[in-house]
Formats: C-alpha cells, structure tokens, sequence
C-alpha cells in the first residue's frame, strides 16, 4: 500500500464509523442524529484509529510467526494505540475549545473521563471485526481504483476534510463564545445561535462548556425546548 491508498482507507473507514455512530445514535434517540464533530459523513477518529490498527497489524505480523499468536498481539497493540488515541483526542480538544466532549468519569475504569475499560474493549472487538470481515474487502476495492482516479479522489477528498474542519472549528468556536458571552446577546439572538448549533449537542450529549454549569443548563432548557420558562429566567439575569 502506498500514502494514497491510507489515505483512501482514512476516508472509508471514517465514513462507516460516521454510519455506525450515527445508526446507534439515531436509534438511542429515536431520531437522525448526525455524529461526529465534523459537518459531514466522516468520523476521522475511527479513519486514523482504523488505519493504525491496519498498519500496526502488519508490522506484528512480521514478528509472530504463529497466526494465533498474532491475532491475539494485533488486536492487544490495537486496543493500546486506539484507546491511546482516543485518549490525546480528548485531552486536546478540551484543551483548544474548552469543552469536555464526552465524559466517561462515571463509567468504570476511566482515566480522566476520556477513555476507560468499557469502551477500550469495544475497540478490540472492532479491531478483530475489521481485521478478519471488512479489511480485506475494503481493501481489495482500494486497491483496484486505477492510479490517476485515487489521485483524483484523494485530492477532492483532502480539499473536503479541509473544508469541513476549518468549518467545524469555526462553529465550535462561535459556539462557545455565544455560550460564554451570553450576556452580551439579546435574548433572540441567543436563542437563535445555540438552535444553529443544535447538531453538536446532538452529536455529544456529554458535551460541557467547562467552568459554566449554570449556562450550561440553560442551554440543554433552549435544546428541550423549555423556550417560555428560560426567556423569563434570561430577561431577569439580563435586568
């Protein structure tokens, strides 16, 4: 496999972890939730976790010679780096938006609320489940596009993830400063802007502004719709 066909394989495996997030979520919540931190169809974290499951298998394959023994080192180092990565995704995004986007702090086993044992062992299932059943499929098709197509697919695929994040970021910013300054808003204007956003509460109901539990809350009132009851609450706060 050369660069274009990762990143090919980026791409697949971040758009079915999109569909598999968002079918789990949509059926939680009775409703099309569309997941992710991206606008689009694409679940990045699952497209690198993938890949390095992919790429970390190979390379143990090269160590075991006994296929039993390797499968079982491949899904423990995919479990390792996966669960690593989910951790370092976590930690920066709170860092860069000040938000706690999920929050595992009461599930068992956790380490700072973003990873614990629960979902470390999801992953090792998901990496057995790819490794054996939807690789080797996947793979077969990238590998069959003719070069100057994966050119042209990474390129407009690149150029669209490049898109899609510089819009995210800006949204996810705008949000938290609304969320922040509300009292510089008028009551309709902040009302409008956290329904613009809807879709990222959707997309992580976990999600916290840190150091604003009070907004919080206020916030969660406008997404259920509790509209009359938070415009008296926000009219006192803003007198």
């Amino acid at each position: 496999m050369n660069y274009l066909d990762i990143f090919l394989l980026f791409a697949c495996y971040s758009c079915l972890g999109w569909i598999m997030e968002t079918i789990y979520a949509s059926i939680t919540h009775k409703k099309f939730v569309n997941r992710g931190f991206l606008n689009g169809f694409f679940c990045p974290i699952y497209g690198l976790g993938a890949v390095l499951i992919i790429v970390s298998s190979t390379w143990v394959g090269t160590i075991f010679s006994g296929a039993l023994a390797a499968g079982i080192a491949s899904i423990a180092v995919a479990v390792i780096l996966v669960t690593t990565l989910e951790y370092i995704t976590g930690f920066m995004l709170e860092k860069v938006f000040h938000c706690k986007w999920w929050d595992y702090s009461e599930d068992f086993a956790n380490l700072h609320g973003y990873i614990c044992l629960k979902y470390s062992l999801l992953w090792g299932v998901l990496a057995l489940v790819l490794l054996e059943i939807v690789h080797p499929g996947i793979a077969g098709l990238v590998l069959f596009i003719p070069s100057e197509i994966k050119i042209a697919l990474s390129a407009l695929l690149f150029v669209y993830f490049l898109v899609d994040t510089i819009k995210s970021v800006a949204d996810t910013l705008d949000l938290r400063n609304a969320i922040l300054n509300h009292s510089s808003f008028s009551l309709l204007k902040y009302y409008e802007k956290i329904l613009r956003y809807r879709r990222i509460f959707q997309a992580f109901p976990r999600l916290l502004i840190l150091n604003a539990d009070i907004i919080n809350r206020d916030v969660r009132s406008i997404l259920n719709e509790k509209v009359d009851k938070l415009k008296t609450e926000l009219k006192s706060k803003f007198q």
